[in-house]
């Protein structure tokens, strides 16, 4: 038996392992996807002769086929311009408009939406692959599952997210068939990922989160005019200045489905600056302190201001380890004038280690009528647990109806109370819960 070295992204290694109806991956740039597919399209190809449809939703001409996916696949090169693959590339005979091997395995590309009687009579389409399968229509997916018939026939996909109610979306991700594999794969799972879109990935975090988020991390596209904090908010590392107004500590508690999440912010500039965060889900009331003392920088020198519905929870932390948890006043309306708040800053600074709150700032959105698509003046409680938090940090800002720009009178200041280090609390456990 002849062997031979295939390289894939290890991630994608086990789409590939055991049998499947459906493969599939999905995500962002330079994921090697694409490639991958191409790739293993052209090396089932090789060990037996098949039929291969490669299709989309809309094909005017060749040229929007992976007809050049697979081409280049098949001529893979090393760094040093050798072809990994000779093996392929002295199998196959490329035209401009076919691929044939020599054991008679051709493949075929088609447009889904105006060839369905075409596809349907093309018989014994062992493989479909579907590229750019976001766009694929639900009566294309009805018309093409049936018609890839053949025994042990597969049916292939690869593509980038944008709704979360496409199609493909409900079909393969949020209810994929029992018989898939289907995975996942963005460009920090890829070991070729080119050095040139580097630079790139890292300006498009910088400026613009939403289009990176989608871009390059396979999430669907969430800039709407349901978004809270659209435009708002960017990623960028920063280092507190010593004129800069804070910190400020903000704490909402969790804990079953929800997480237990604290940040540490700044104001500076008219911008507010969100440093560092701390939270888990099922994280227990006992670990709380130590938790956040590792995670937050000062915490048990400063004020902490948490969601004043656990009045227990807090007079424990006072006694355990974060002396200066106090809570917050909220009443009717409190969380409008806070999302007004924090929409008054210039801009919100997010550091890049604060993945989560990152994530919420993204996420955290205005109810969408269902049948209309009106952006209704009710907010979802869903993805706001460390955008509580600041919050929270904020409320005597809030209260006053201050903006937060340099200058204005910082918040009243907590009773008097002794200096405290994070390394007072760090060798007695004997306050833990029994």
């Amino acid at each position: 038996m002849t062997t031979a070295r295939v390289e894939l992204p290890p991630k994608l290694i086990p789409v590939f392992v055991g049998a499947a109806r459906y493969r599939g991956a999905y995500g962002g740039r330079g994921s090697g996807k694409s490639r991958g597919f191409a790739l293993m399209a052209a090396i089932r190809g090789y060990a037996e002769s098949l039929r291969i449809l490669c299709a989309r939703e809309l094909q005017n001409s060749l040229k929007d086929s992976v007809h050049a996916e697979v081409v280049a696949a098949i001529h893979s090169e090393d760094e040093n311009g050798n072809l990994l693959y000779p093996w392929l590339a002295d199998f196959y005979e490329i035209g401009e408009s076919f691929i044939r091997g020599k054991n008679g395995t051709e493949f075929l590309f088609k447009g889904l939406r105006h060839n369905y009687q075409q596809i349907k009579s093309t018989s014994g389409v062992n493989i479909c692959w579907v590229e750019e399968a976001e766009t694929v229509s639900e009566q294309s997916w009805k018309n093409l599952a049936p018609t890839i018939r053949a025994p042990g026939s597969e049916i292939w996909l690869t593509w980038n997210p944008e709704s979360e109610d496409s199609p493909t979306h409900k079909r393969f991700v949020l209810d994929p068939p029992a018989n898939s594999k289907i995975v996942r794969l963005n460009y920090n799972d890829n070991p070729w990922f080119p050095p040139e879109l580097e630079e790139e990935r890292k300006n498009d975090l910088r400026r613009d989160p939403d289009y990176y988020a989608h871009i390059w991390e396979g999430e669907c596209v969430t800039r709407t005019d349901a978004q809270i904090l659209a435009g708002k908010w960017e990623i960028q590392d920063f280092e507190p200045g010593e004129d800069w107004d804070g910190p400020y500590f903000g704490l909402d508690f969790g804990f079953a489905n929800d997480p237990t999440a604290a940040t540490k912010s700044w104001i500076h500039d008219d911008c507010l600056f969100i440093e560092y965060e701390g939270g888990d889900v099922g994280l227990e009331l006992d670990d709380t302190p130590a938790f956040l003392r590792e995670r937050l920088p000062g915490i048990t020198q400063h004020t902490v201001r948490a969601d004043n519905a656990r009045p227990e929870s807090i007079s424990f932390l006072k006694r355990h380890g974060l002396p200066r948890v106090i809570s917050v006043k909220k009443g009717k309306g409190s969380v409008e004038s806070g999302i007004q708040h924090l929409r008054s800053y210039r801009k919100i600074i997010i550091h890049s280690r604060c993945e989560e709150t990152a994530r919420e700032a993204r996420l955290y959105s205005y109810k969408v009528d269902r049948l209309t698509g009106d952006v209704l003046p009710v907010i979802v409680d869903l993805n706001n647990h460390y955008i509580d938090s600041v919050r929270y940090a904020l409320e005597p800002l809030i209260s006053q109806g201050m903006s937060g720009m340099p200058g204005a009178p910082p918040p009243p200041k907590p009773d008097p109370l002794e200096d405290y280090t994070d390394d007072d609390f760090e060798a007695d456990d004997s306050w833990k819960m029994a």
